[in-house]
């Protein structure tokens, strides 16, 4: 097992861990790490992932986070054995609470996230795909918010759903269950590329090389405003966004940027 693989919260020695991590070049990438279950999000991997993106919050160092998956699925969304097991509304009120704060935890955090998509990606897999701040899938990649199915209004997929998809695309998704492909996600803009399978690997680095060449302070303070002036009326974001980037005017590497446009040369960030 790798040394900086996160251990399984509340299980035995030997279990293999939900959720793996390890770290190249600035790049932290998380593997959700539950093939046999088609990596379903359970209470446990819920609790890892969200515990792993508050300690990368913390770290400057690094400087993108990709979530992907092992085995043939990126996520089908929750443990469905684990729910039926304590039929509770209390029970899932808690459950749905912690999936909802671990989605907003990639929203929150200053790094951009990548989602590295194969397979299916369904309900609140579906809703980690629309968390993340990017996308890239394979082909073969299906989408869907397919609760309904069920009898369940995938209400809390919903909310991440209708910020990534236009309104009538994302109720259509949402009240029949009906999947769409890779191509469909990407013209809806669920996801940014579509790609080969034997390409997913060399288009993520490429992507996360793009984040990386850019100042971190700029990348930082960009994300956090993106975010925070969607929740604005208009005249309330253009105020917020001037205050920003005046903010950002007085950075280091803002100087630096405009030095080396100027004179023609590619600039040296110092990251702060």
């Amino acid at each position: 097992m790798p040394e900086d693989a996160l251990q399984p919260l509340a299980a035995r020695a030997e279990e293999p861990p939900v959720l793996l991590r390890r770290e190249s070049g600035g790049v932290v990438t998380l593997t959700l790490n539950r093939p046999k279950a088609y990596n379903a999000l359970s209470e446990e991997l819920l609790a890892a992932l969200t515990q792993e993106l508050g300690r990368i919050a913390e770290d400057d160092s690094q400087r993108v986070v990709v979530i992907e998956s092992a085995g043939k699925a990126f996520c089908p969304g929750h443990d469905l054995k684990q729910m039926r097991a304590t039929p509770e509304e209390n029970y899932y009120r808690r459950l749905f609470t912690a999936c909802s704060e671990m989605m907003l935890a990639i929203v929150r955090l200053p790094q951009p996230v990548i989602a590295k998509v194969h397979g299916l990606a369904t309900a609140a897999g579906c809703q980690l795909v629309a968390s993340c701040d990017l996308a890239v899938a394979t082909q073969e990649a299906r989408f869907a918010t397919s609760g309904i199915n069920a009898g369940l209004f995938c209400s809390t997929p919903a909310v991440a759903l209708s910020r990534n998809v236009p309104t009538k695309p994302a109720f259509e998704m949402l009240v029949t269950g009906d999947f769409i492909d890779a191509e469909q996600a990407r013209q809806w803009g669920l996801v940014n590329r579509v790609i080969p399978a034997d390409q997913l690997e060399a288009a993520v680095e490429e992507m996360t090389g793009k984040i990386i060449a850019k100042s971190a302070v700029a990348v930082r303070m960009g994300k956090e405003m993106f975010y925070r002036q969607r929740e604005k009326t208009l005249t309330d974001a253009y105020a917020y966004a001037a205050e920003v980037m005046a903010c950002n005017m007085m950075a280091e590497d803002a100087g630096e940027g405009l030095d080396a446009f100027i004179e023609k040369r590619h600039p040296v960030w110092k990251n702060r």
